[in-house]
């Protein structure tokens, strides 16, 4: 949990130097990158928001299995 933890502060740490220094050394006009750059990162917000509750999901259906009472076994 911890390392995870860390790559998404790594994630979002090199996701603000990128696109700062994207703004700052980009051909395009200010108003035009500002829009694609917001585009782009609520785009990708988007993908981890699905992605973490495709996994939220499926850890819930894992759950809701090991909860689930086993018939026991009887021999005769």
């Amino acid at each position: 949990m911890r390392s995870i933890f860390g790559f998404l502060i790594g994630l979002f740490v090199g996701w603000l130097v990128g696109s700062t220094l994207a703004l700052l050394f980009a051909p395009a006009s200010g108003e035009k990158l500002r829009n694609d750059l917001r585009t782009r990162s609520n785009n990708f917000l988007n993908e981890i928001k699905s992605a973490a509750e495709a996994r939220r999901q499926e850890l819930e259906k894992q759950l809701a299995e090991l909860r689930a009472p086993r018939p026991s076994a009887t021999s005769d």
